[in-house]
């Protein structure tokens, strides 16, 4: 994780957990009544970095964004690992 990025969410909670390999997702940090802020990032930016990880044989066929969303669904979302663990957001963009 980005130092910076580590530091700055340290403020809110020390105990707020990262996603791994996602520091260009960042998005800042999410507060809920009644529980400790925790990091969030913007999904789909997680899932083009798990696209560009994938595309390692330009494969035309592959559907690079179903497996980055397969992926992301089990393993970022699906991994609960404490109270710290980080949120992601979909965004609303108006049509």
């Amino acid at each position: 994780m980005d130092k910076e990025i580590s530091e700055w969410v340290s403020e809110f909670n020390e105990e707020a957990l990262f996603a791994d390999g996602f520091e260009d997702a960042f998005v800042g940090v999410i507060e809920r009544f009644g529980q400790d802020p925790i990091a969030v990032y913007d999904r789909e930016k997680c899932i083009a970095i798990l696209m560009e990880q994938f595309d390692d044989d330009n494969d035309e066929e592959r559907d690079l964004y179903e497996e980055a969303e397969d992926y992301f669904g089990y393993n970022v979302i699906g991994s609960w690992v404490g109270e710290g663990t980080p949120a992601f957001i979909t965004r609303y963009e108006k049509e």
